[in-house]
């Protein structure tokens, strides 16, 4: 390679790093406003006016706002997936629904105006669900998985699908929570948590998969009892 090629290379590599710092902020920023209000009460010009880019940015990255959403939602997926594999590598089967559940309140209910925009985009576009779908999927798979370990075999078909039905739940409630606010424990709450972590243990049987099996009491020997008489 000349060098010229080698600059044009590097000028390419520049481009290509500021274009996706861009990118990256205009994100971060949609994020950041959905701290203060609803994702249609976001303009787009403001939108690049708060990340420090003109509009013209803006449409050279995103088609639309519906485009941009989309690149938050692959953001949203790929950090859960990594918070929940740190999870499920670092937290004891003891501590581990307690602590999936808080920090899953707490998540959703920092990003609550965020996840009440997917859950509005997913009844018009069903298609769009189907990633977050998938990521509610992989984490029952690793809590089955977990119990089977823990139990050292396999488990039921009940109680496979009480696991995964138990996450449903979780899931559910909390979409339902952010939705409709049905009371009367609201997300914001202790009890929230409590009750949700109270209600999964109950429905999933965690805590009966989980125990470890009890030790088999050894036979002695014929010639322990003949050495005792």
């Amino acid at each position: 390679m000349n060098a010229a090629e080698l600059s044009t290379a590097s000028s390419r590599r520049i481009r290509q790093k500021r274009s996706q710092k861009t990118y990256d902020a205009l994100i971060a920023t949609a994020f950041r406003l959905l701290e203060e209000r609803e994702f249609d009460e976001i303009s787009i010009a403001d939108l690049a006016q708060k990340a420090g880019y003109s509009v013209g940015a803006f449409y050279a990255r995103f088609k639309s706002k519906d485009d941009l959403f989309d690149a938050m939602i692959v953001q949203h997926v790929e950090q859960r997936r990594a918070s929940r594999a740190r999870q499920f590598a670092t937290l004891t089967d003891e501590s581990l629904i307690r602590e999936i559940i808080e920090e899953t309140v707490d998540y959703f209910w920092g990003r609550r105006r965020f996840w009440r925009a997917a859950l509005i985009r997913s009844i018009s576009d069903p298609d769009f669900w189907e990633p977050l779908r998938k990521l509610g999927h992989a984490l029952a798979d690793a809590l089955v998985h977990r119990v089977s370990e823990r139990a050292k075999r396999g488990l039921t078909a009940e109680e496979d699908a009480n696991v995964r039905f138990a996450v449903q739940l979780l899931l559910g409630t909390i979409n339902n929570t952010i939705i409709n606010r049905p009371g009367p424990i609201l997300m914001g709450q202790a009890a929230y948590v409590d009750k949700l972590t109270r209600a999964f243990r109950l429905v999933s049987g965690y805590d009966e998969l989980s125990a470890p099996a009890p030790a088999r009491k050894r036979r002695p020997k014929k010639g322990w009892l003949t050495a005792a008489k």
